[in-house]
């Protein structure tokens, strides 16, 4: 089934109610509101992201491609044990150092991206070491992101530059902590539409130099470990 109000609806109350015993009490909702859609998306993008890269692992089940709406309490016990957010994430492995493709939605916005939520530091510097090569798939990476305006740079950039000599849009790569590439979508309405997937998929084809460009960083950053 598609995603439909019901969806946020469910999150929005699931986190107010906060609790064990009401999440599964109406699990069945969960899974029919939230689960469903989601995996209908992930399969319904499957195609087109493997073209773009046929090593990604696409599973549209809970713990693979798709988030957990529980939080991991252990990591923060007096945090809110259920989540308001899901997302759902495309990369060719976890745990390894990976970038990923990924999508997130809330009642409050509409995201999606490809990158790192924290890039290894040996990839940052892979990174930067490919840039200051003028590698091909450096070249190739900034003329697609330069080309398009859906996607920004996420800033995690250091207060102060480390990288004065360079040119100002190839010193905002330089000096990220970490690399991602972010949109951010306020038209909720979208998450109903039949378009979705196909918005997806067209978007992060805009992009997939970057992602080739942030898998070589992988490569070199573990060739130079």
């Amino acid at each position: 089934m598609p995603f439909s109000e019901g969806t946020l609806d469910f999150m929005a109350l699931n986190r107010v109610m906060n609790s064990r015993e009401w999440f599964h009490a109406h699990h069945d909702e969960y899974e029919r509101l939230v689960v469903s859609p989601i995996a209908e998306l992930v399969e319904a993008i499957a195609p087109g992201m493997e073209k773009i890269d046929p090593q990604l692992i696409i599973v549209p089940k809970v713990g693979k491609s798709i988030s957990r709406i529980w939080r991991d309490t252990r990591r923060g016990p007096e945090l809110p044990i259920y989540r308001d957010v899901m997302w759902i994430t495309l990369l060719r492995g976890k745990y390894l150092g990976y970038p990923s493709f990924w999508f997130e939605f809330s009642p409050r916005i509409l995201r999606w991206g490809c990158g790192w939520y924290q890039t290894e530091p040996e990839t940052v510097a892979a990174a930067r070491e490919l840039i200051a090569d003028n590698d091909p798939d450096w070249r190739a990476a900034l003329a697609s992101f330069e080309k398009q305006s859906v996607f920004f740079l996420e800033d995690s950039r250091y207060k102060r530059t480390r990288h004065p000599e360079a040119p100002e849009n190839i010193r905002a790569w330089l000096d990220e902590k970490s690399l991602c590439l972010i949109h951010e979508e306020r038209n909720i309405e979208l998450l109903y539409s039949d378009e979705l997937p196909s918005r997806l998929v067209r978007d992060f084809k805009r992009i997939a130099p970057v992602y080739y460009f942030f898998l070589k960083a992988v490569s070199r950053g573990k060739a130079n470990a």
